[in-house]
């Protein structure tokens, strides 16, 4: 144990300070999407930081799944069926 982790020289270990930052260990299930679970991932970086250094974590996260969602409404579709009437008049 080294002295950092001793309070105020008692021999006790410190106790922890309650407004430091402290993962939340929230169990997160896949999606199944590479992209979006490395996305998902990130917010893990926010357990490590400050309240105020939250939202560039929250932020970027946001941005990459609204570009997830964006990128499926980009794909082509299956081809249209072809129409069982004639269209000429």
């Amino acid at each position: 144990m080294g002295d950092a982790d001793l309070s105020s020289g008692s021999g006790l270990p410190a106790e922890p300070d309650p407004a430091a930052p402290a993962p939340l260990n929230v169990p997160r299930t896949s999606t199944g999407n590479a992209e979006v679970d490395a996305l998902l991932d990130r917010l893990t970086d926010a357990d490590h930081l400050a309240t105020d250094g939250h939202l560039e974590v929250y932020e970027d996260v946001h941005r990459g799944l609204r570009d997830a969602l964006t990128a499926l409404d980009a794909r082509p579709g299956p081809p249209a069926p072809p129409s069982p009437y004639d269209r000429r008049s």
